[in-house]
């Protein structure tokens, strides 16, 4: 006979939760490894870059002024035959310019100058907004963009999995009856030591887990999608009239520039005025640019077409100066320009996160915050791999029993629609595991009747 009172739903419902929360965490653990190892490297792009490459990134500074725009593009295509497709001016007194091509082998390559005297210092392949190939490929890896569309999606079906993760897991840890969860780890050994080691760790950093995961999302490509057409739609991410009227391409800002505020990635870029005449000269549209106030540490694309247009844009560690200007490539006119004020709410709070996310916005105290984030998540997924390991019995993947009480499901029934809607991904994944549930309850259920 079944026992339905209060004390075994509970203990049903116990039971299920940590079912779910042992199973998924079973299954995206390798892309929580992933992310936390190559985000904590991420973390770190510039030092690495500037210690990787210091003879390209840094030079002795002079007295005297630096050379003119054209000077030192001059320098790098006489060098490196190709076609100018960005110019990137000494962020300090004693870093160099940077000056990207289109090579006569098809590649893009960033060329490093002597912003003083011209010399060219060295050649990479264009590494984008990462700054080197190495911080690509672990930028690329963070993601799995190399997976394509479907790594992409595995990692966005993980991220809204490591916030239910963080959720179950404190349910699961709560203080119950006479039961108290750990603040500290207390066992000296076995896998006792390790329990304690992983409620401990999630219960500490859970938090700035969870903050990692939603922040990332954005990236994404069903979560990211809808949160930038609703926020689009309500006239809280990009404001409606982007454009003021005016003819636009069907380029993306994205595919122009290294790195430009999330929210206007995928906003198209405008389009010239004329389609011919003399197009205006780089010195000037780098004057231009700086009048208007642009910080130091911004790129100018140059355009590529007839219709094209000069993109001047930067994105400091400091957002409140990240900033978009197009200009006309004939008349040098302004056709859009745009700073952090001039996004929606959804839009700044969504600059921001990512901001703190890359750990640029409060300089070396937000990067050692998220290192020791990813390390906890590091440890975590050690602590539970040593715990599955321990307990698990002989040729068994020991997950724990199917509660017998099938009313608690029920219960759990709303919180999972919920968080489905909220991560879609997430969703599907629940409906196949209800699935895989269903399946083995109805296997148990036939042996029961044949015994």
């Amino acid at each position: 006979m079944t026992d339905t009172s209060p004390r075994a739903a509970s203990a049903a419902l116990y039971r299920a939760i940590w079912r779910w929360h042992f199973i998924a965490g079973l299954l995206i653990l390798p892309f929580v490894l992933i992310l936390a190892v190559t985000g904590a490297i991420y973390l770190f792009k510039d030092e690495i870059n500037d210690a990787a490459y210091r003879p390209l990134r840094f030079v002795d500074p002079a007295t005297t002024a630096p050379l003119r725009p054209s000077q030192i593009t001059t320098a790098a295509l006489a060098a490196h035959p190709g076609t100018l497709r960005a110019y990137s001016p000494a962020p300090a007194p004693d870093r160099s310019a940077e000056v990207d091509i289109l090579g006569q082998d098809g590649l893009r390559d960033t060329i490093y100058v002597d912003p003083y005297r011209g010399t060219v210092l060295g050649t990479l392949w264009d590494g984008g907004a990462a700054g080197s190939p190495a911080m690509f490929v672990v930028r690329k890896l963070h993601s799995l963009d190399y997976v394509g569309w479907f790594g992409n999606r595995l990692i966005e079906a993980a991220a809204g999995w490591m916030v239910l993760l963080v959720a179950t897991g404190t349910y699961l840890w709560w203080p119950r009856n006479s039961k108290l969860g750990t603040v500290r780890i207390k066992a000296t050994r076995g896998r006792p030591w390790w329990r304690d080691l992983h409620a401990v760790t999630g219960l500490y950093t859970g938090g700035f887990i969870v903050f990692l995961a939603l922040t990332g999302l954005p990236w994404s490509g069903v979560w990211g999608g809808k949160f930038y057409d609703y926020s689009y739609a309500l006239g809280l991410g990009i404001p409606d009239g982007y454009w003021s009227g005016a003819p636009v391409s069907t380029v993306p800002v994205k595919d122009a520039v290294d790195r430009a505020p999330w929210i206007m990635e995928n906003q198209p870029l405008p389009l010239s005025g004329a389609t011919e005449g003399p197009v205006q000269a780089l010195d000037t549209v780098v004057a231009r640019v700086e009048d208007l106030g642009l910080v130091p540490g911004y790129g100018v694309t140059i355009p590529g077409t007839p219709e094209g247009v000069f993109t001047a844009s930067v994105y400091p560690d400091d957002i409140t100066y990240e900033r978009v200007i197009h200009l006309d490539q004939y008349s040098g006119a302004v056709l859009y320009d745009a700073d952090l004020a001039d996004l929606g709410t959804l839009g700044r709070w969504a600059e921001w996160g990512i901001s703190v996310h890359m750990g640029q916005e409060f300089g070396l105290l937000n990067q050692i915050v998220l290192l020791l984030a990813c390390l906890a998540m590091i440890a975590l997924c050690l602590s539970a791999s040593v715990m599955w390991w321990k307990r698990r019995p002989s040729g068994s993947l020991g997950v724990p029993q199917v509660p017998t009480d099938w009313r608690i499901p029920r219960m759990l029934l709303l919180m999972a629609v919920a968080a489905g809607l909220f991560f879609p991904l997430v969703g599907l994944s629940m409906l196949a595991l209800a699935g895989v549930e269903l399946a083995v309850h109805l296997r148990n259920r036939r042996r029961l009747r044949m015994a």
